[in-house]
């Protein structure tokens, strides 16, 4: 069976959601800027007070299955380090799994006060 391109990008966005939070680390990085596994690896450690620090296997492996499912590209800097950018695809997967935080919080808010 051949699928057409909009159920193709239907499946993989339903295959992401929800994102654990590496992947959903990850593509916040490379919503700011396109980078390396070490440099994404640094950003999401410094944003998030070092609670997540991701090791190389970890994010290569969440990059590599991005990569074969046409969330993020990846290209040769001069150095010869493969820079990974997030792609259209990517950044639907990525505003999907913020609108459905937000919802989930704006939910938890329902008990009363916030989350402090």
């Amino acid at each position: 069976m051949i699928l057409a391109n909009w159920q193709l990008t239907e499946r993989i966005l339903a295959k992401y959601q929800p994102l654990s939070e590496t992947a959903f680390y990850i593509l916040l990085s490379l919503m700011v800027q396109s980078s390396h596994g070490y440099g994404i690896s640094k950003y999401v450690a410094e944003l998030t007070d070092e609670r997540i620090v991701l090791g190389s296997g970890t994010i290569y492996g969440t990059l590599n299955k991005m990569l074969k499912d046409g969330l993020v590209t990846v290209y040769a800097d001069g150095e010869r380090k493969k820079v990974y950018e997030i792609t259209e695809l990517g950044s639907s997967v990525f505003y999907r799994e913020k609108a459905r935080i937000k919802e989930v919080y704006d939910h938890s808010l329902t008990i009363g006060g916030d989350l402090s």
